[in-house]
This record gives structure tokens, C-alpha cells and sequence, in this order.
């Protein structure tokens, strides 16, 4: 019988909602990995952490589990969450961000005296990794020293916090909300600002008004780097971030495959009129490498990234294979998506990251 996270989900929800109910726990962060679930368990008390972690692995095995990993966080800070909601409740009510008239603009990433130099990460279509790209990008160049943010702008489609198993909420200091650190990068993201993966529905004019509050609302401190995960295709978000940050560099992010090469062509060519400076192409899934044979499969084909960096009159940065990460869900640097930079592919990202370095 094969365990989905969808059954995991399922049992998870049938044992706190029957046998922990009083306590109102929550879950989230919902993993399966070869037969092992990893699961977050909100609100619970320390002295019920064993049994809760028994009880969920007795009624998962009859799925096929042989172990459950319980991350036990209190509840969410009050402040935090209230102070996240109101950003996206206020975005809808007024025209103007809550405390745009006070905003400092020398806090602000959009300052022109920032020495905080912007790169989007863009894509023609979705599914070619380019939040993957993005998290592993900013983890390499943090590695290497530098200072380092992302700012989720894939309004719609944010992936960025579970990307790289980040489980708590922003906090705010002094009206200001801090963006939430790991593996040494700031990130910011619209799924911090949405309770249960509720959908966004909002048109073009709220989105560059929630983008702008992410440059000056937040208090980013002192950025060597600052990512930006734009949505696929050249829609308002991504014509937004062109109009704010004049100065941006970016990469665009392809597959081998030539239609999705060929897609990736008009990102690139609305960097190009707009005047954006394309440091690069990074072509993702290039290949699989088998850990039996090491021999190379071509699942996607060849030459995408190449045929598009020749395209767009620019280097092809990086060609990056299939993979997953082979992290212990109870490692304390787990991610699903972050690669150890000892791997053959946080190598490949490190290398990624020099490259960006001496480029932009």
C-alpha cells in the first residue's frame, strides 16, 4: 500500500481532530519521503509531544509508514500574524500602503543611494525550477560571504518559504515587520501573509502595491544581494519589478527542452526593452545521473540553455541536473530544496554563485 502525502495529510487530520481536539493543535509542513513523514504539530504541550508522535506513527503505519518526525512549534506569535494579515487586508481597502507616509526611505531597498545590487530570477513558463534556483542561488552566495535576501514576488504561485523549510512567521519590530532568516538569507513572502495556502485573487494594481510594500515596508538592514522570484512569463508582476528597479540584473532560468527554450526567449526579450542587463541563462534538469551507472539520461533533451543563451547574446551560467536533496527530515539544515554545499550540486550553485559574483 503506497503512502501520499495526501493520505498523510488525511490521518494527520482524523487523529487531532478525534484524539487531540481539546487542544485545538494545528499541522502544516506536511512531508513524505520514502515511507518517512515529517509533519509540524502547532499549539501542543511539551509533556504530549511523545504521545502525539506515537499515536500519528501507529495510525499512519497501516499506510506503509516506518517513521514519523514531529516538529513541535508553539502558536504562532499573535502580533506577528495579525500584524502579516492587515498588510494584505490593507493592500484591498486603501490606495495607499498603511505606513508609506512614514516610511523611512533610507530603510528602503528602492533608496537610490542602496548599494544593494538586484537580480530577477525569470522564467518563460512554470516548472522549469527557477524558485530552485533562486533559493539555492541565494544559500550559495551567502555561503560565499555575502549578504543576502529574496523577495518571493511570485504572488500567486509562492513556494519560497516551504522551498527551503522555513516554519516560522515574520516578527515586528517598531511597525516594521522583519523578514524571517535562514541559511543566512532573508526572505519575504506572500505565503507569510495567507492563512491555510489560500488562493490570491487579485488584479495587476494590488500586486504592485503589495511588491512595493516588500521593498519599503520591510526591515531588510544592510543587502549585498537582493533575489527576486518573479512569476513565469511577462505579466504585471514582473513589468512591475522592471519599473521599480530600473538597475536590475537577471537570469533567466530554461530546461534543455527547445519549446520551453523557446518560451523562455520572451522573458528574456522583455529584459532587452526594457533594459535590463541579462547576466545570464541557467538551464535546469540538463540531465538525471543515474547513482548506479553514472551514466547520464537526457530526459529533456539537449541544447535549450545554449540555444537560448546564444538568443539572448548572453553566457549559459550553469547547467544543473535532476536531483532532490538527501536531507534527514531531523537535520538541522533540512530544506526539500536546498542542496549541502559538499553535494555535487551545491557545488554546481556555488560555482553558480562566483559566477554571479564577477558578474553583477
Amino acid at each position: 500500500m503506497s503512502l501520499t502525502r495526501e493520505k498523510a495529510i488525511e490521518v494527520i487530520e482524523q487523529v487531532l481532530a478525534t484524539q487531540y481536539s481539546a487542544d485545538q493543535l494545528s499541522y502544516r509542513d506536511v512531508m513524505v519521503k520514502k515511507e518517512q513523514v515529517s509533519v509540524t504539530i502547532v499549539g501542543a504541550q511539551k509533556e504530549n509531544y511523545a504521545a502525539i508522535e506515537a499515536t500519528l506513527l501507529e495510525s499512519l503505519k497501516g499506510w506503509g509508514a516506518t517513521a514519523v518526525y514531529c516538529r513541535f512549534k508553539d502558536n504562532i506569535n499573535v502580533q506577528a500574524a495579525s500584524a502579516a494579515s492587515s498588510v494584505q487586508a490593507n493592500q484591498v481597502k486603501e490606495q495607499v500602503p498603511p505606513h508609506s507616509h512614514a516610511t523611512n526611505l533610507a530603510s528602503s531597498l528602492l533608496d537610490p543611494n542602496s548599494k544593494c545590487k538586484f537580480i530577477a530570477i525569470a522564467s518563460g513558463k512554470g516548472g522549469v525550477g527557477k524558485s530552485t534556483v533562486t533559493v539555492n542561488l541565494a544559500t550559495a552566495l551567502a555561503r560565499s560571504g555575502k549578504r543576502v535576501g529574496i523577495i518571493d514576488a511570485d504572488i500567486y504561485g509562492f513556494s519560497v518559504p516551504d522551498m527551503m523549510g522555513i516554519e516560522e512567521r515574520p516578527e515586528v519590530k517598531n511597525e516594521r515587520i522583519i523578514p524571517v532568516e535562514r541559511f543566512g538569507v532573508k526572505v519575504i513572502s506572500m505565503g507569510f501573509f495567507v492563512e491555510d495556502n489560500s488562493p490570491i485573487v487579485w488584479r495587476g494594481p494590488m500586486l504592485g502595491k503589495m511588491l512595493r510594500n516588500f521593498f519599503q515596508e520591510i526591515e531588510w538592514g544592510e543587502l549585498d544581494y537582493m533575489l527576486l522570484d518573479l512569476p513565469p512569463g511577462t505579466g504585471d508582476v514582473a513589468l512591475d519589478v522592471h519599473q521599480m528597479i530600473p538597475h536590475s540584473k537577471e537570469i533567466i532560468v530554461t530546461t534543455p527542452h527547445a519549446t520551453a527554450a523557446f518560451v523562455a526567449a520572451r522573458a528574456g526579450a522583455m529584459a532587452i526593452k526594457t533594459e535590463h542587463e541579462i547576466i545570464g541563462v541557467v538551464e535546469n534538469m540538463s540531465y538525471f545521473e543515474s547513482k548506479l551507472t553514472q551514466e547520464k539520461e537526457y530526459v529533456f533533451g539537449k541544447g535549450g540553455g545554449a540555444k537560448l543563451a546564444e538568443t539572448l547574446n548572453c553566457e549559459l551560467l550553469a547547467q544543473i541536473p535532476l536531483g532532490v536533496p538527501d536531507n534527514h527530515p531531523l537535520d538541522p539544515e533540512f530544506s526539500p530544496s536546498v542542496y549541502n554545499k559538499e553535494t555535487e550540486i551545491g557545488q554546481l550553485y556555488m560555482n553558480l554563485a562566483e559566477e554571479v559574483i564577477r558578474r553583477a
